[in-house]
């Protein structure tokens, strides 16, 4: 089955791609929050399909059962009374889990499945509402939202990468070591970049943004220069 053609007439979307670590997230946010526009965790899906299949013992080999899973898997985005942002995986608030590197392992390794990423093709491009999604991941700029208005690619040192993870899971009690972290994300930018179905890559069109020594504000300024 082909792809139907995207409509001009869809709401605009923003895609932020880059690897882990480089503040896609935290800045697609941020940007999302300025513009008043939907935002698209795209990441936080796969890894909601890897806990799933982790609750039911699939095991990760097993393209048939993760597909079977991830149509069976409920994923739901909410804000707690604090507006922070929470998911729920089958019912479940599997928040703090979802962040966990056992959570992102899994997740680089069921986005390999080329079934599993065209399983949830359509769910992610269903978060495209008015008044516009900005959409951050892997692929949102490069197979997702290829018609997006504007791409955006962000990438930052894997040493400063680590340590804003180091930073981020020791803030929420999680003992980790730095080196243990860089090995990790190394690792699994080697799994994204050399994967035979959307492997991690700018898009032709993107603009590249290096957060490496930059502040959230500066890199969400340099964002939100781009929509004018």
């Amino acid at each position: 089955m082909t792809d139907a053609p995207l409509q001009t007439s869809l709401p605009p979307v923003l895609t932020i791609d880059g690897p882990s670590g480089s503040g896609k997230g935290t800045i697609s946010r941020h940007v999302a929050q300025r513009l008043g526009w939907h935002y698209l965790d795209s990441g936080a899906l796969y890894r909601a399909v890897g806990i799933s299949a982790s609750w039911n013992d699939i095991d990760l080999s097993d393209a048939s059962a993760l597909v079977r899973c991830t149509f069976d898997t409920v994923i739901d985005f909410r804000e707690d009374d604090g507006g922070e942002p929470r998911v729920i995986v089958n019912g479940v608030d599997a928040t703090d889990e979802l962040r966990t590197e056992t959570a992102g392992a899994a997740a680089s390794a069921i986005a390999a499945i080329p079934e599993v990423r065209a399983a949830l093709k359509d769910a992610q491009r269903a978060y495209r509402r008015p008044p516009g999604l900005v959409a951050d991941g892997r692929d949102m700029g490069t197979v997702i939202f290829p018609d997006a208005a504007i791409k955006v690619f962000l990438t930052a040192s894997a040493e400063e990468r680590a340590e804003r993870r180091h930073k981020q899971l020791s803030d929420k009690g999680v003992s980790v070591t730095l080196p243990g972290l860089l090995r990790e994300i190394l690792a699994r930018d080697a799994r994204d970049a050399n994967r035979a179905v959307a492997p991690l890559r700018p898009a032709d069109d993107a603009v590249r943004i290096d957060t490496t020594g930059l502040s959230i504000e500066t890199v969400v300024e340099r964002v939100l220069a781009l929509m004018q």
